[in-house]
């Protein structure tokens, strides 16, 4: 009892200072967007913005604090993974870099193509902000830090959401559905605040992605995938926004 009570400890700690705490300041976004005065759909949410417009060698250098600090919750929790199960392999390893390659960008295929569509609909509904995947501006280092951006996201989201929390409540003896439900409404809650259609591609994404897991305990084809579609997002956006009117 006492080691369970421990483990739900950790659990809410890791989530506190990392996703969880993403997903509680993106439902008061969503909260703020629906009361605000303009309708959802006139509104935008920045996935990368500038942080000092005038002084671009400052903002490279806030752009690379975020991403690096940002990884840190699941170097946390990769830590912890390691202190309660010294023999545990998430699937962090390179032992099969062409098959993992190979599954995580089939994963990001089978993702991202109806997500086009369903960001479209969720537009059309008027259930969505419009999202702009970028707002660095024109620099040499624009397109790096987008890369680098996305590898973290998929780095932080796909190691706590998915190798950490599911392995942690499989030791509270939680069955595999609930667990990955659980993961999944997390992870659609701390994208809330591009509005709806946000909150289910990505539970979609986190019921896939989950089940994925539990059948194959690697995580690294899904950092993979993870990081090509938000590579595709970023950097597609950034190359194209100029030239494709619908984009801007």
């Amino acid at each position: 009892m006492i080691e369970k009570r421990g483990v739900r400890a950790e659990i809410l700690l890791v989530l506190g200072v990392s996703l969880g705490s993403s997903a509680i300041y993106s439902i008061l976004k969503i909260i703020d967007r629906l009361t605000y005065v303009k309708p959802l759909s006139e509104q935008t949410a920045t996935l990368n913005p500038t942080v000092v417009a005038d002084r671009p060698w400052l903002d490279l250098l806030y752009q690379l604090a975020g991403i690096g600090l940002g990884v840190v919750p699941a170097l946390l929790a990769v830590h912890l993974l390691h202190k309660a199960h010294e023999d545990l392999a998430i699937g962090l390893d390179a032992r099969h870099p062409g098959g993992d390659l190979l599954r995580g960008a089939g994963m990001a295929a089978l993702i991202g193509l109806p997500g086009l569509g369903l960001v479209w609909a969720a537009r059309q509904l008027g259930v969505s902000a419009q999202i702009v995947p970028e707002a660095l501006g024109e620099h040499l280092w624009s397109v790096p830090v987008l890369i680098l951006s996305a590898v973290e996201n998929g780095v932080l989201e796909e190691v706590v959401m998915i190798g950490y929390l599911l392995t942690r409540l499989r030791d509270l003896g939680w069955g595999p559905w609930p667990a990955i439900v659980t993961s999944a409404v997390i992870r659609g809650s701390y994208h809330l605040y591009q509005g709806f259609g946000g909150f289910v591609g990505n539970l979609v994404m986190g019921l896939v992605f989950g089940y994925f897991f539990r059948r194959t305990g690697r995580v690294l084809p899904l950092i993979i995938a993870h990081s090509i579609l938000d590579i595709v997002s970023f950097v597609g956006y950034a190359l194209l926004k100029d030239h494709l009117g619908f984009l801007s």
